[in-house]
């Protein structure tokens, strides 16, 4: 089988992300990871807290810490959230992690050896009272596009415009708040991506049209506008740095490189920390370097992050002249609105993930976002669709169609799954919809098509509903007994069936379906379509139980209390 190397993008240190963030990059990774493992495919899915830049600092700040015990009290909280989510993670680092400084600092010689990097002088505000130079996020001022208030020197978060620290009306320090402010000369390093311009084309026609076209799209748009050098330094306290036996004069003043430069090279470094928990048994490089015809890199995330991982890292990785694994498929998604307005960290807006683990179990969410996950264009969340979802798909489709199944079993005919009955029309036809359905699911995973994916999952948990139906065992067991055990029989099975191919998006759930039957040698990790036709995993005489409610519907004081604490509307 394939091996598998699966990221996601890397969330941000300063706070627990909303769920925008959570179905636009992990949550699809945990998906697609959990599916190829039960499919036997050799898959490692890399994920870390990005944990330097201005905002760690100044949320740091705020908070009255420094700047690593903060990162690492925020990575706790974020871990926390993320197995609360049931994310499988083979391993979840951190971008301040010595693996990650050793190889960024090797990428940056590597680049200056060949050409790649050129120190420059330019022009950066300085405070005098801070005594230090600020980064653009370290000044804020008025927008003189909207005239909003707190807007940061590299962008007005109000109306979206890219800024200069220089453009800010009454700009002041957000360190000391002090507006006496001066611009003065020092030097950065500037990583010469022009030079890489014809390369990283030539990268991207190479993969592009197997893409999402929304990556391919974006990818093109930052190479036809062409690409330019980049500085890749900043002054801050807190980051990877710059080392001294490449750049001894910068090293002394402090700098260290811009989070955009060392955040993707941690998934490479994460890939080593998870190694060297285990270096007898876990080989780094081996999914990494020279590999490209053995591993199939797949990445996940926003729009927003594509072309840094479609054009400024794999320019990165092209110059370094290594063979550095490079991304296959780039899984990107739009974003997720809150009644048609942004989500945000900063301005608290939406359901956040730790918010949404007090409300309801995980799967509740795992399933929603991701059977509306915002694929080919922007999807919206609300009160009344979520509730309506669950309702509908989850609590009667599904957690209905257990309940009644195993209820009406146990009450008729004992603990264990009836005898009785000979397979008929009726499940010859049932097994070849399922088999046919299940092929679905399976086409649909394989080409990370999400929504069709749950679409042909909701449309397997159906097909059960439609055979009980039509066979009411609840009238059969009036004038045929052994028809009626043959019909629960046969729909226990596809309970089994349930638990084992919807693992993927709600793994707790699962988990609760596939225990409620004792069987002594239930090893599958699949069931194949031509398996699936049979519906004989389950045979008569296994003990069952009859679970506690999947899950519960959501009633009209429910909706009413979430838009209360929530609120209905965007602000």
């Amino acid at each position: 089988m394939a091996r598998h190397l699966i990221t996601s993008a890397l969330p941000y240190i300063n706070g627990i992300k909303h769920l925008g963030n959570m179905v636009g990059s992990m949550l699809p990774a945990d998906v697609y990871s959990r599916y190829l493992r039960q499919r036997d495919h050799d898959v490692l899915y890399i994920c870390a807290t990005d944990e330097h830049g201005t905002p760690a600092e100044l949320a740091a700040k705020e908070q009255g810490l420094p700047v690593d015990e903060f990162c690492t009290q925020a990575h706790d909280a974020q871990k926390a959230v993320y197995d609360g989510f049931a994310l499988a993670f083979d391993y979840f680092g951190r971008s301040s992690s010595p693996q990650n400084v050793e190889i960024t600092q090797h990428f940056a010689r590597r680049l200056n050896e060949n050409g790649f990097i050129e120190e420059r002088a330019i022009r950066q505000v300085y405070s005098p009272t801070d005594g230090r130079f600020l980064p653009d996020r370290y000044v804020e001022g008025t927008c003189p596009h909207c005239g909003y208030d707190k807007a940061r020197g590299d962008q007005c978060e109000n109306c979206t415009r890219v800024l200069d620290p220089t453009d800010l009306i009454n700009p002041r320090s957000a360190i000391s708040g002090s507006t006496e402010l001066e611009v003065r000369e020092t030097k950065h390093l500037f990583l010469l991506q022009s030079k890489l311009q014809h390369e990283v084309e030539e990268w991207v026609s190479r993969h592009e049209d197997d893409w999402p076209q929304l990556a391919s799209s974006i990818a093109r748009k930052w190479l036809n506008e062409g690409l330019h050098d980049r500085a890749i330094t900043r002054d801050l306290d807190w980051g990877v740095p710059v080392p001294s036996d490449t750049w001894p004069e910068l090293a002394a003043e402090g700098k260290v490189f811009y989070v955009w430069f060392d955040a993707p090279i941690e998934y490479i470094g994460a890939t080593k920390e998870w190694s060297d928990l285990d270096p007898d048994n876990r080989d780094w490089k081996s999914w990494w370097y020279d590999v490209d015809t053995d591993v199939r890199y797949t990445e996940f995330m926003a729009k927003d992050n594509v072309p840094f991982h479609t054009v400024m890292f794999p320019a990165t990785e092209l110059g370094v002249r290594e063979p550095w694994k490079k991304v296959d498929y780039v899984k990107a998604f739009n974003w997720l609105t809150y009644y048609g307005g942004k989500f945000s960290t900063s301005q608290k807006r939406g359901v956040f993930t730790d918010q949404a683990l007090e409300i309801l179990p995980a799967d509740y969410w795992r399933y929603f976002l991701i059977a509306n996950a915002p694929e080919s264009d922007d999807s919206s969340f609300t009160w009344e669709h979520f509730t309506a979802t669950v309702n509908k798909d989850l609590a009667d489709t599904l957690g209905n169609f257990v309940n009644r199944v195993l209820s009406f079993s146990k009450k008729r005919f004992g603990e264990e799954v009836p005898a009785g009955g000979v397979p008929g029309e009726a499940e010859a036809k049932l097994g070849g919809q399922i088999a046919e359905l299940l092929a679905e699911y399976e086409a649909q995973m394989e080409s990370l098509q999400f929504r069709k994916a749950a679409a042909a999952l909701r449309a397997l948990w159906s097909a059960g509903n439609s055979y009980l139906e039509e066979k009411a065992p609840w009238l059969e067991i009036k004038t045929d007994k052994d028809g009626a055990a043959l019909t629960l029989r046969t729909a226990m099975n596809l309970i089994h069936l349930y638990a084992v191919v919807s693992e993927p998006f709600i793994p707790t759930t699962s988990a609760a379906m596939r225990q409620a039957f004792a069987l002594k040698d239930d090893t599958a990790t699949w069931v194949t379509p031509e398996e699936a036709k049979a519906l004989t995993a389950v045979p008569a005489g296994t003990p069952f139980t009859v679970p506690p409610v999947l899950f519960a519907k959501l009633t009209d004081e429910d909706l009413q209390a979430y838009k209360e604490r929530f609120g209905g509307e965007p602000q």
